[in-house]
């Protein structure tokens, strides 16, 4: 039991570091952008803010399954790498259809999964409203200072 819930907390650590690393990427690439962002028109790039942000949310959950699908298949739970990742994205997305299970030995790692996956969803989803919050407000605080009506 020890065991698994040191996997899993090393596994859970290692998908929020690698998603916060991520975000602090995608932060210097929009600061890097944040003139460009509050010239006019603010509509198309506030659209492709929503693209980049969502392929980012998109990309951390990727990886977060493939690192806990390679966890899977290290330790040997599976057999074959497509069931390890098919495993871990249902437990990451917290689907949890039930039709492949874990052993009874390295079923603790299984929730640890589907609750990483918890955290990191909620994580992202809270990096996407913040950046498109963040950028809109901005353009309005521009739009505002050029032509104050």
């Amino acid at each position: 039991m020890f065991l698994q819930i040191f996997i899993g907390s090393v596994m859970m650590v290692t998908t929020v570091i690698i998603a916060g690393f991520g975000a602090w990427a995608m932060e210097w690439a929009f600061a890097r952008a944040h003139f460009w962002l509050l010239r006019e028109p603010h509509r198309p790039k506030l659209m492709l803010v929503v693209l980049v942000t969502a392929l980012w949310a998109l990309a951390m959950v990727t990886v977060g399954v493939w690192l806990w699908a390679f966890c899977f298949r290290a330790l040997g739970i599976f057999i074959t790498m497509e069931a390890a990742v098919y495993f871990a994205l249902v437990s990451f997305t917290t689907l949890g259809y039930g039709d492949i299970l874990l052993t009874h030995e390295w079923r603790i790692l299984g929730g640890m999964a589907a609750a990483n996956g918890l955290l990191n969803i909620g994580l992202l989803t809270a990096m996407l409203v913040e950046a498109l919050r963040h950028v809109r407000m901005a353009q309005l605080q521009a739009h505002r200072a050029h032509d104050p009506d």
